[in-house]
């Protein structure tokens, strides 16, 4: 997976909005430069078939021990980024834990799929087999979740119209969306925290892994819909509120730090925290929400940021520019107009699951003041599966082969590089960058 951001913020105007598409497009070239001879870059969510044999190259075999970095049956070590950053994540999130991260994703149930749904483990030391529920896809490491990419904009249905990751290791999954996988893929809550036995060892019952929906608005309007349960440190609250910040900003901050840190550098333990902000960058950064309110680092000219985080990334930048203005353009709609778009965290929730199960977008029922999406066009998770589901070597078992796996990336890369035309997919683009 590679990050890309552009070298500086676009500026707010249309004239720059028109730029965003030939940013990405650049970005693009810029990366598949350095690829070898029969290489390509391609923009998914997920790769199909990550966790399956043979799945990276050079190819290694999952090291399931425990002098492992994830212990994972599929997931091999040497897949994860040499940044150690990366490997003690991994680590220390299933330390933390007690166990393995356990991902369970609802299997697709085609005509031949086998009914119960079950796998046999060979290399499994009980754990996979009490942690794997029947008719869901098994996966067992954070990699899982953090080798998928998204779209990110820097400003619950748009996760839904984006859906672009039907797939899991080599499965057809029952949900279009990346984000369920993520959130288990991550989550570090121990047994106590996650409800199942009484608190003894730790000391909050945490409703949420730390890669979820958000827990709380934050702008006095949007009060009142704070109606699910927020867990907070006390003592950081009332630090808080005494030194005159305010309740709802005060509340947010103190439910982040019901965390544990999960990754800290040995040289940056000891900080200046009148001048440095690592310690609650380490807190800060590890609570991956849908929305991340990002105040800005001491003695610096950056602003005040707001992160979009649910969408998935989509074959070609046209669709990836036009996902990132969109998100901008309404948040000005939004300010200009004085719009109110809130309900209650609640209902929230309940969308964001929705959003997830397959084509959800035209099929799904959300919690909204108002319809306003048609639903013509497919999206890139409803046209991934009808690509599958034509292939000549598909079973109808739910199985997606090596063959299937690599047809699907040649069709994806043509289409990203303007080669083929989808217009079920997305129409008939006009743009100025080709």
């Amino acid at each position: 997976m590679i990050e890309g951001t552009p070298g500086q913020p676009y500026g707010g105007t249309m004239s720059e909005f028109n730029t965003v598409e030939g940013n990405m497009g650049k970005r693009r070239r810029e990366a598949s430069s350095v690829l070898n001879q029969n290489e390509t870059l391609c923009t998914i969510t997920s790769f199909p078939r990550l966790g399956c044999p043979g799945f990276t190259k050079p190819e290694y075999q999952p090291t399931p021990v425990e002098k492992g970095v994830s212990k994972s049956l599929f997931f091999p070590d040497e897949a994860i980024c040499r940044h150690p950053r990366f490997s003690a994540l991994t680590r220390n999130i299933r330390h933390r834990r007690g166990e393995k991260v356990a991902i369970n994703v609802p299997i697709f149930k085609d005509k031949c799929t086998p009914s119960p749904f079950v796998e046999e483990f060979p290399e499994d030391d009980g754990e996979a087999a009490r942690a794997a529920l029947p008719d869901h896809i098994y996966m067992d490491a954070m990699g899982f979740g953090m080798g998928n990419c998204c779209l990110q904009v820097l400003t619950n249905s748009h996760m839904a119209l984006s859906a672009a990751s039907p797939f899991y290791r080599g499965f057809v999954s029952d949900n279009d969306c990346r984000w369920g996988v993520i959130s288990a893929s991550v989550d570090d809550r121990t047994r106590e925290e996650r409800g199942l036995v009484p608190l003894k060892n730790n000391k909050y019952r945490i409703f949420k892994s730390r890669y979820d929906s958000i827990d709380s608005y934050l702008s006095s309007c949007g009060e009142k819909y704070n109606d699910i349960d927020l867990t907070i440190d006390e003592e950081i609250q009332k630090q808080l509120l005494d030194a005159g910040i305010d309740k709802l900003l005060a509340q947010h901050i103190a439910h982040l730090f019901i965390r544990d840190p999960i990754y800290v550098l040995q040289e940056k333990i000891h900080l200046d925290d009148e001048n440095e902000s690592d310690h609650f960058e380490s807190l800060q950064s590890t609570n991956w929400q849908t929305m991340r309110f990002k105040p800005p680092p001491p003695n610096s000219d950056i602003g005040w940021r707001v992160e979009f985080r649910p969408m998935e990334v989509q074959l070609t930048d046209f669709e990836n520019a036009a996902y990132v203005v969109f998100v901008v353009l309404l948040t000005r709609v939004i300010l200009s107009y004085k719009l109110d778009f809130l309900i209650p965290l609640s209902k929230v929730d309940e969308n964001m699951k929705v959003a997830q199960k397959r084509n959800s977008v035209q099929e799904g029922m959300f919690y909204f003041r108002k319809d306003i999406f048609k639903g013509e066009l497919m999206t890139m998770a409803k046209w991934m599966r009808e690509f599958v589901a034509k292939h000549p070597q598909y079973k109808q078992d739910s199985v997606l082969t090596d063959k299937i796996n690599y047809d699907l990336f040649q069709k994806c890369d043509k289409i990203a590089k303007g080669e083929e035309q989808c217009p079920e997919l997305i129409g008939n683009p006009v743009n100025r960058f080709k």
